[in-house]
């Protein structure tokens, strides 16, 4: 039976990793080489992805270990430079599991075209006219994608409102469209180009945006989890963990980084899948600040057993077909890891993985502080970066912990004295 819960993974070598991970994932001999190829993107294929190419950057993936997401063991392969977030994921993974792990749902692929309208003399007739019309709206649309409709999507409603702005009113049309396993930018925003000029025809106003919205509040991602007091040091740390929420979710200062540690854990999945991360952040954002103020993405909680309880709620437009996750070698063998067939499953272990990170970092502050929790992968980066290898980073590492001098200097300094020795 495959299960994602592995104790010592890290003392593994890389060699050794990547074959248990092949082994879950029945990754082939080729598709491991591609993981390990420091040239998996080939030139032709950069030069293609974006403009005036000129080389590669690569990045290491790590892989979560522990998770099971909906009754189902998941590896989670992850794209980043900052030390401490695999491990983090991977640790309150870890925690999660004698609680059942985590339950997550989505509330579908709609995404959301919007079609500005300006110099419309009667705004609020016309915001009627628009939706009086909303068939024909539909069907223009839907005719720019017939193979999208054939599976299942396309527009599935027409919404309309007059904005209000410093340039006078605005009449704002939303297409809402089933995307399906696509991102879907492309498909949005042709479809908002082609109908633009029929909703000219309908308001008697001018057409000038048409654009999709990235705060895609259609596309929701919801995931929740318990940890049992027990696995976590007890109510007294369900407590401060409460109160290190709290603190989040009514400051925009502290919300700002509680954030940011959840995007640690976010990101990375969508990195390493080729998925859009701007995107992603621009919506967590503007769904965390939607009340008018900006607030914590997740919510904690204790439940009647003292247990602490997170849950998550944001958009999350991701998808599996186009873009990057077709084009780049080593993000279609991220997809093959993670085992995934929708792009709903997939915004459930990104969101997964997001939840875990925030709940290991609050978890850090709330007992022994951010900074110890990270002195010793920060330490080993430093000990790396002076040149110390085996034994003699070893010993780099554990001086600069026990003297809480975690600089590159002083790793320069011992790396100097360990040599000479």
């Amino acid at each position: 039976m495959r299960t994602s819960n592995y104790s010592g993974f890290f003392k593994l070598s890389v060699e050794e990793r990547l074959n248990e991970v092949a082994e879950f994932a029945n990754l082939t001999e080729e598709e491991k080489a591609v993981i390990t190829s420091a040239d998996s993107l080939d030139e032709d294929k950069a030069d293609h992805m974006i403009e005036n190419v000129i080389g590669k950057y690569a990045l290491p993936m790590g892989i979560a270990m522990n998770f099971m997401i909906n009754g189902k063991d998941v590896l989670i392969p992850m794209v980043v430079e900052e030390p401490s977030v695999v491990a983090a994921c991977s640790n309150a993974a870890k925690m999660a599991r004698s609680a059942g792990g985590f339950t997550a749902s989505t509330s579908g692929n709609v995404m959301i075209a919007q079609i500005q309208v300006l110099n419309v003399a009667v705004p609020f007739a016309a915001k009627s006219m628009v939706l009086e019309k909303k068939d024909e709206i539909m069907r223009i649309c839907n005719e720019k994608d017939p193979v999208l409709v054939k599976l299942g999507g396309g527009v599935k409603e027409v919404e309309a409102r007059v904005l209000d702005t410093k340039v006078g009113p605005m009449v704002i049309v939303h297409l809402l469209v089933d995307t399906g396993d696509a991102m879907g930018a492309n498909a949005v925003n042709t479809m908002a180009e082609a109908v633009a000029p029929y909703i000219e025809e309908i308001t008697g106003g001018s057409v000038e945006l048409r654009i999709l919205s990235n705060l895609a509040d259609h596309r929701l991602v919801r995931v929740r989890a318990t940890w049992r007091k027990e696995e976590i040091g007890g109510e007294e740390v369900v407590e401060k963990m409460i109160n290190a929420y709290s603190f989040a979710e009514a400051d925009p200062y502290r919300a700002a980084t509680h954030n940011k540690g959840i995007m640690n854990g976010i990101i990375p999945v969508v990195t390493a899948t080729g998925n859009d991360t701007r995107a992603i952040e621009a919506g967590a954002h503007s769904y965390a600040s939607r009340s008018g103020r900006y607030t914590s993405i997740t919510s904690w909680e204790k439940d009647s057993n003292g247990d602490l309880v997170g849950s998550i709620e944001m958009p999350m437009a991701v998808g599996l077909v186009g873009g990057a996750t077709k084009i780049h070698p080593t993000a279609q063998a991220a997809v093959k890891i993670l085992g995934v067939k929708t792009a709903a499953e997939l915004a459930q272990i990104i969101a997964s993985a997001g939840l875990a990170n925030n709940m290991t970092a609050m978890k850090a502050l709330a007992t022994e502080g951010i900074q110890r929790g990270h002195m010793s992968l920060h330490a080993r980066n430093l000990a790396n970066t002076a040149g110390a290898k085996g034994e003699v980073l070893e010993k780099i590492v554990k001086q600069m912990v026990v003297e809480k001098k975690v600089r590159l200097e002083y790793a320069q300094e011992l790396f100097k004295k360990y040599n000479e020795k």
